[in-house]
């Protein structure tokens, strides 16, 4: 006769050991995918605010080429979102904007830069003392140097994402004073 004896298997994994690799890899899966999830979102804020800086300049390096090209700047720039100017080879040229935040501002009829928080226009004459608005005929033709400050916003998070702010001098200014004989 025969005796078989059975050992029990021990190679295996409880149930409860299961569970426990179980929670143990979803706690370190989802502090991966935490870590992960806050560098996306960190890159592409980078990534808007990289665009919202490239676009800012390019439109505040817009507005000063044709300002700094200004022979002078039209009586009926009555506020500091707008600025009116003619240049020796161009009348009535417009920046504007609407003084509501993340409108975008115009050049003419077309849209220059968007999500803009502020845009103003402060004017100096020859002396460097700021003249006054509403501009008058008599005021408009003192102006020989133009501060744009420029605030971006494009996450609208009320804090500007790009701020510029730059002094712009009249290259034509008085050019319409002196005339040859």
């Amino acid at each position: 006769m025969k005796i078989i004896i059975y050992k029990n298997n021990q190679k295996g994994f409880s149930l409860i050991e299961m569970m426990v690799v179980v929670v143990i890899l979803g706690l370190i899966v989802l502090g991966l995918v935490t870590f992960f999830t806050g560098g996306t979102k960190s890159w592409v804020a980078g990534q808007y605010q990289l665009t919202a800086q490239r676009n800012a300049r390019q439109a505040m390096d817009r507005m000063v080429r044709e300002i700094r090209k200004a022979s002078d700047i039209i009586a009926n720039s009555t506020t500091s979102k707008e600025i009116n100017f003619n240049t020796p080879w161009n009348s009535n040229l417009n920046y504007s904007w609407s003084g509501k935040k993340w409108d975008p501002v115009f050049e003419d009829i077309n849209s220059l830069i968007n999500h803009v928080q502020i845009l103003t226009f402060q004017y100096f004459d020859i002396l460097d003392v700021e003249v006054a608005l509403p501009l008058t005929e008599e005021t408009a033709v003192k102006i020989s140097k133009v501060h744009v400050n420029l605030k971006v916003d494009v996450d609208k998070d009320n804090n500007p994402d790009v701020t510029l702010n730059t002094e712009v001098k009249l290259r034509n200014f008085g050019v319409y004073e002196y005339t040859l004989n």
